[in-house]
């Protein structure tokens, strides 16, 4: 059993070193971090959902997006700006969990259920509805055609690129939050809404919070069984 969690873990290691120089490659590396993108923009959309609508979503080349919605409460507001980073951290651990638990048919499905709700409702952007429509393609491939295998390993990446950028994105917005306040996004709102905590408290917040789910789906990367 010892053996089977070292070889696991080496395993997971190089995953998430794969994933760390893939989302750094020119022009792939900003397509896969939109999955991250993504499950950041609908953290956003489901909680604007509960006070107010959704607009529209946009997903952009250069992996950034954004989430129009109307809120009519302050407590609306706060909470939509503060879902979009808690949202994608505490995915990137579940993916990790599901794995762990041998349920990446699960972790497909909750991917796809993303994709199609924004496809369907929100993204209007040329290139957002290209990567829906890309992404939906390689996921219902993979459900239909892919062995185990393969299905497995593509999943453990897609977990370890999220865990990396949910991580990255959140230490950018700290760092922004530090020397350009006002352009520090949805740190920059809350501070906005909050009125007496600053950005660099929010940016401050998004990474700890980032870092914590991180330790989780680590701590949780010794599984049972090997992929």
């Amino acid at each position: 059993m010892s053996f089977v969690r070292d070889k696991f873990s080496m395993k997971f290691f190089i995953f998430l070193v794969i994933a760390y120089l893939l989302i750094r490659v020119p022009i792939v590396g900003n397509y896969v971090r939109i999955i991250n993108t993504l499950i950041h923009e609908t953290g956003h959309a489901f909680i604007a959902l509960l006070g107010g609508k959704v607009e529209t979503i946009s997903l952009f080349m250069n992996s950034e997006g954004a989430t129009i919605s109307d809120q009519s409460t302050w407590i609306g507001s706060f909470f939509t700006s503060l879902a979009g980073y808690t949202f994608a951290s505490f995915m990137a651990f579940l993916s990790f969990w599901l794995l762990r638990e041998k349920r990446g048919i699960v972790l497909i499905d909750i991917l796809l259920a993303f994709i199609f709700l924004n496809l369907i409702f929100w993204v209007r952007n040329p290139y957002g509805i290209f990567w829906l429509c890309s992404f939906a393609f390689a996921f219902l491939m993979l459900l239909i055609k892919g062995n185990q295998t393969v299905r497995d390993h593509l999943l453990l990446l897609i977990a370890a690129i999220l865990l990396v950028d949910s991580v990255q994105s959140a230490y950018e917005i700290l760092f922004i939050s530090l020397i350009q306040p006002q352009s520090a996004g949805d740190a920059a709102n809350l501070a906005r809404l909050t009125g007496f905590l600053p950005a660099p408290f929010w940016g401050l917040f998004f990474f700890l919070q980032s870092i914590l789910f991180c330790y989780l789906g680590l701590k949780r990367g010794n599984y049972k069984q090997v992929i």
